[in-house]
């Protein structure tokens, strides 16, 4: 009876584990409130996959403007980019606009943020001037680039004096896509490298002075200890520069060349709003539209397969 008794009792005071706190709190406030995500929810679906969805229906469509009732055109649109040369003028365009354009942009803004986390004189300043590209609108970033490139600009009044002849660099076939692409870089490079600076700004400094006492120079520091720790940053702002390059370049080519001479400065995007805007062919502006969409991803997985973490 005494026994029973004793673990009875042992039974009886032997205290309960108590819950972790706050546990109880949030899951019953996730329970109660399931719905606090629904407006973002409800906000991606129709502003990100709605759009997404629109493009890839009217890609089947056979659609002569807004005005005229659509058909269904099956995969005709689609047949008819493939089989059109300025579709794969616009390809070689964008490519060389990518393969040349993204890894000269990523370079220079990964030296220039090397450069002012180093902290010289008046960092703080030249961090705000490397931003201001980014916050000039394209019509006015054009106008800049047309008055420093056309025949009787400021590129040409400086080459002359040297002994080069005029060149009309946006009229020229052979130097108007590099005149873009310049444009481009005018444009990302300074917003690239403060982005980085953020993330070489984490690096510890007694690190880096452990590195110098030991004889390392600026140009090992640099690819040796600072690019593998920001490596995976530096893969997201690749990433997003490579979306603005492939899908806003639109807007500059507009600007500045209007897809000339000839077809030499078309890119994809730019075909994408000539076709919709100008010749009103919307079912094969948006069948390019799907194309792109399908590079952009291809695109992104092959950057972050790249650039991915290796520490």
């Amino acid at each position: 009876m005494t026994a029973l008794t004793d673990v009875a009792a042992g039974a009886t005071t032997t205290p309960e584990t108590p819950a972790p706190p706050g546990r109880g709190s949030r899951k019953s406030l996730r329970e109660r409130f399931p719905g606090l995500a629904l407006p973002a929810l409800i906000w991606y679906a129709v502003f990100m996959i709605g759009p997404v969805v629109a493009m890839i229906v009217i890609g089947f469509l056979s659609w002569p403007g807004m005005l005229v009732k659509p058909g269904f055109a099956g995969l005709k649109n689609f047949g008819r980019v493939f089989a059109d040369e300025n579709f794969w003028s616009a390809i070689g365009n964008s490519a060389i606009q990518i393969v040349v354009g993204l890894p000269v942009m990523m370079v220079l803004a990964f030296l220039l943020a090397f450069y002012v986390v180093q902290k010289p004189r008046g960092h703080k300043v030249l961090r705000y001037l490397l931003f201001i590209p980014a916050l000039i609108s394209a019509p006015a970033t054009a106008m800049v680039f047309y008055a420093m490139l056309n025949p009787d600009g400021l590129l040409n009044g400086v080459l002359r004096p040297l002994g080069f002849d005029g060149t009309a660099w946006l009229a020229d076939p052979s130097t108007a896509l590099g005149a873009v692409i310049a444009v481009e870089l005018w444009s990302g490079i300074g917003y690239s490298a403060v982005l980085i600076a953020s993330r070489l700004d984490s690096v510890d400094a007694e690190i880096v002075q452990a590195a110098r006492i030991d004889g390392a120079g600026d140009w090992r520091i640099a690819w040796g200890m600072y690019w593998p720790i920001a490596r995976d940053f530096i893969g997201v702002v690749t990433m997003l520069q490579f979306l603005s390059m492939l899908f806003n370049s639109a807007q500059t080519v507009l600007l500045l060349t209007q897809g000339g001479p000839g077809t030499s400065t078309t890119t994809l995007s730019y075909l994408v709003y000539r076709k919709a805007f100008v010749e009103t062919d919307l079912g094969y502006s948006q069948a390019v539209g799907v194309i792109l969409f399908l590079l952009g991803l291809l695109g992104m997985g092959a950057i972050r397969r790249v650039l991915r973490a290796t520490h």
